[in-house]
């Protein structure tokens, strides 16, 4: 892994996955360290349902708060935050979160591309995006931005990937800072701390 963009103070990471990608999460969660000095944004492509129990599932695998985004809510160090079902979340330059119920983007609400998009622009270069596992593109349209605001760009390698297109769609799309498989993944969240 590079070393030189990491040493950038990155105050925020923003994961996006899809298919394939909730296996990854749920094995780097629990080698996340804390204290951990950057914000976690996870973006999921997941059904409104009344039995979404993801935070129930995936907060006792981690030490650190994880926790649905709401309104409003400030963004804090330390936190893992996941993206509401069927909700776009979108970062306000004051680094709160809006919740916002538009249509789908890439047949998605919450779509991955909306919420790094408007990251890149209250983070700057203080961001850094991942994308895993997904079966479309989303997500990749936002790391694009994220590039030209100096962002640091990672994706999961896509031959490891169970669903390689949306991390595939990025590699060819951009330059990459980080390519990394998933038992890399939790080294490269703990050393942007």
């Amino acid at each position: 892994m590079a070393q030189d963009n990491l040493e950038k103070k990155i105050k925020l990471l923003v994961i996006g996955g899809s298919a394939g990608s909730l296996r990854v999460i749920v094995g780097v969660l629990p080698h996340l360290l804390s204290p951990l000095h950057v914000a976690i944004i996870i973006v999921l492509h997941r059904k409104n349902t009344h039995e979404d129990l993801l935070t129930e599932v995936l907060a006792p695998k981690t030490i650190l708060q994880l926790k649905e985004a709401e309104e409003k809510e400030a963004i804090l160090p330390g936190v893992i935050y996941l993206a509401p079902a069927d909700y776009h979340l979108l970062i306000e330059n004051d680094h709160t979160f809006s919740l916002d119920a538009s249509e789908k983007i890439n047949f998605s609400r919450p779509s991955i591309d909306t919420t790094i998009e408007s990251a890149a622009y209250a983070y700057g270069d203080g961001l850094a995006c991942l994308l895993l596992s997904g079966a479309n593109t989303d997500g990749v349209a936002g790391m694009k931005i994220a590039k030209s605001q100096n962002a640091v760009i990672a994706i999961q390698a896509p031959q490891s990937a169970e669903m390689p297109t949306m991390p595939y769609g990025a590699s060819i799309s951009m330059a990459i800072d980080h390519v990394l498989f998933p038992n890399e993944i939790a080294e490269f969240i703990n050393n942007l701390s």
